[in-house]
């Protein structure tokens, strides 16, 4: 847009014109053409009246009578005014400006904003290239002849393409004063700086909310968000958003939310909360890339309690963690340093696992000689795990380990129904610290150990059918794959003396399947549209293994549980995907998985299940409430659908267990034609009082609904 950086209802001259062939100035490209039904010219001006046109490079103006100054190109348009440019039209009584430079001023107008802001104004003056002084005008993005809603006000600052700064602005919903701004900035582009529109919502624990948030569009590629979520009854939340995209694949988010409680709130004990959440991506100098992320709540009650999204206020964990890595063409190594803790509401504690630092290298596969290949694995880990409480008394379990495994690895695959892999593995170990022999006591002894690990892969024998349509086509292929895995590790002396996080196991092993895929011929490429397989695991050294913990009749089991697993791909807008896992001691489902979906969440017409149990049966003779702990039985499902006008999606979450409604939240978006109106509402009985809340927001055209920073509902 060059000129007003308007368009208006009408892109031609007034209807009913006359054309004549009156007398006309100029002629060339870049002179000036006035076509009129009267023409009076003077030393130094010409007066046109009657349907006048005004033809200059790619400006065209129509208007009842003109009076033009040739030597300045100043222009002075009175009735009926019409100026058209390539890319804006704008419709007036009177009009004053210079044809070169576009200055000038505009009475009584009115037109459109590019995309649908409609306005009128008592004045529009243009006083810079893209910068115009609106007074005594009001906006809307309603068509209608009584628009929906109004922004009305006193004057204006509009930025071509950037926004429109109002001062004294009136708010009017159906012929309604609703509210009154001082000052409000309407946004004439996706990303524009401004206040956006606030949330109103009520919660029966918290009370009545209102959340409102500033947007900033710092840069194209950096902006940020603050928000102030205000509770009455409980106290003012302050939350910060900032967002960047860098330069050589830099690039992150920052949330942060402080929560301050009035003195006599109702969860006034939680006392003020912090939560800060990060994510930062890098590509350093010399191919190295960083990685960075932080999930960080000073209180889990309080996230519980304030975050609706059920997926982050039921999960109880802190993680912060700095991920360096780098890549060659036959190595890699990489440096983490972590710390990530699980909060358990039950006993009021933590479990905390930090790796200060971990460093690892890795030698991929080298080909010596045929057809042997060398690998080596390299582990250097300072680490420590625990309660909390045990930190704090300084008995957590922490060791300095380094692990060298050098490898030799021989593949066969000659035979096309037949894949083997041997592999041959020393495995070095330096331990910092150790265990005092039949004792829990961590000493500053060194200990080093050394062993030997063998293992077998195969995969065969492969078998095949291959299915044909009508025409006698390759349509549909199915493959049967039987594997087979043996893993041995030699003996270790002094292994009770090696401090691990969860106990030291051999490996003695084996572990055998079958799977079944199902391929389909779409487009000349085989596509996977079903598959499904099991598995089990042998240990002829069950004392030594990872379930020797577990006693069935005073012994460790010889067997693991059965494992099963089907995933169904029939094309991108139905999935099902299941797993199990039989326990065959005790004749149970230890574990059954099952999502399903149908629809595509992108285009908001979805239907999606999710059913998980999840039952320790290895355990045996404890408490039940202690049991209770260690499974769980739970089934969800979420929805959406999208009409012309409306939207919908919902979710529910049930605890099969307990028998008792975890979660249920809705969103209702209704479309009505220049206003958005969005309902959010969630019931959570997962808490020890259960609530439910509502939130309620409206859309005005370019201005965005005040975004919940600390959660939301997930949707």
């Amino acid at each position: 847009m060059t000129l007003f950086a308007l368009a208006a209802f009408s892109s031609g001259p007034p209807s009913g014109r006359a054309v004549s062939s009156g007398r006309q100035e100029g002629g060339g490209a870049g002179e000036v053409t006035i076509v009129a039904r009267n023409k009076e010219m003077t030393k130094d001006r010409i007066y046109a009246t009657g349907d006048v046109e005004i033809h200059y490079r790619d400006t065209l103006l129509f208007a009842d009578r003109v009076e033009y100054t040739p030597g300045t190109k100043d222009v002075l348009a009175d009735g009926n005014v019409v100026i058209q440019l390539a890319d804006e039209v704008i419709r007036a009584e009177r009009a004053v400006f210079n044809l070169d430079t576009g200055i000038g001023k505009i009475e009584k107008a009115s037109g459109m904003i590019e995309p649908s802001l409609f306005y009128s104004a008592s004045s529009i003056e243009r006083v810079a290239p893209d910068v115009y002084d609106l007074g005594r005008a009001r906006v809307t993005t309603c068509s209608q002849p009584v628009p929906r809603w109004i922004i009305s006000f006193s004057r204006a600052v509009l930025k071509k393409g950037s926004s429109v700064r109002m001062w004294d602005a009136v708010f009017t919903l159906k012929s309604i004063p609703i509210f009154y701004l001082p000052y409000l900035s309407y946004p004439l582009e996706d990303r524009a700086t401004g206040f956006l529109m606030p949330n109103i919502g009520f919660s029966a624990a918290k009370g009545f909310l209102v959340s409102e948030s500033f947007y900033w569009a710092i840069a194209r590629n950096m902006d940020a968000t603050a928000g102030v979520d205000y509770y009455p009854t409980e106290g003012v939340g302050l939350a910060l958003q900032y967002r960047y995209l860098l330069a050589k694949g830099t690039g992150g988010q920052l949330d942060l939310y402080y929560f301050i409680f009035n003195p006599n709130a109702p969860n006034a004990d939680l006392g003020s909360s912090a939560v800060i959440r990060l994510k930062h991506n890098e590509d350093l100098p010399g191919g190295f890339t960083l990685a960075a992320s932080v999930d960080y709540e000073s209180s889990f009650n309080f996230l519980q309690n304030f975050d609706t999204d059920f997926s982050q206020a039921s999960v109880s964990n802190q993680s912060s963690q700095v991920f360096l890595s780098r890549s060659w063409s036959s190595f890699n190594v990489s440096v983490r340093v972590s710390r990530v803790a699980t909060y358990f509401a039950d006993v009021n504690d933590s479990i905390v696992s930090t790796s200060l630092p971990q460093v690892s290298f890795n030698v991929f596969k080298v080909k010596l000689f045929s057809p042997v290949y060398f690998s080596m694995t390299g582990l250097f880990n300072s680490w420590q795990y625990g309660w909390n409480s045990e930190y704090q008394a300084g008995t957590e379990r922490h060791s300095t380990d380094l692990t060298v495994s050098p490898t030799l690895t021989v593949p066969f695959s000659s035979i096309p129904w037949l894949t083997a892999n041997t592999s041959l593995a020393v495995n070095l170990a330096y331990y910092g610290e150790s265990l005092v022999p039949g004792t829990t006591q961590i000493v500053n002894t060194p200990l080093f150990t050394k062993n030997v690990a063998v293992s077998l892969d195969l995969t065969g024998p492969v078998l095949y059918k291959i299915f044909y349509d009508a025409d006698g086509e390759p349509r549909l292929k199915n493959i049967i794959e039987p594997s087979f895995n043996y893993t041995y590790d030699s003996p270790i002396s002094q292994s009770d003396r090696i401090v691990t996080p969860y106990g030291f196991y051999l490996t003695n092993q084996m572990s055998y399947g079958v799977t079944s895929r199902f391929l389909l011929k779409e487009n000349d490429r085989p596509v996977e549209v079903l598959a499904f397989g099991l598995s089990q695991t042998y240990y002829f050294s069950p004392q030594n293994g990872p379930l020797s913990q577990y006693l069935v009749d005073g012994k460790p089991p010889r067997f693991s549980e059965i494992t099963g697993f089907i995933r169904y791909y029939p094309n991108e807008n139905y999935s099902v995907d299941a797993a199990l896992g039989f326990n065959p001691y005790y004749h149970d489902f230890a574990t059954l998985r099952l999502t399903a979906t149908a629809g595509s969440k992108a285009d908001g017409r979805f239907v999606s299940l999710n059913w998980y149990r999840s039952l320790n049966a290895w355990l045996t003779g404890i408490n039940p409430e202690l049991l209770a702990l260690y499974n769980r039985h739970q089934i969800g499902a979420s929805f959406g659908w999208r009409f012309p006008t409306l939207r919908v999606q919902g979710e529910v979450d049930y605890n099969i267990q307990t028998k008792r409604l975890l979660y249920t939240a809705a969103q209702i978006i209704y479309h009505y034609q220049c206003l958005d109106f969005q309902f959010e509402f969630g019931s959570s009985f997962y808490l020890p009082q259960p609530t439910t809340e509502f939130k309620f927001s409206i859309g005005l055209g370019n201005i965005g609904r005040a975004p919940d920073l600390l959660g939301g509902f997930g949707f």
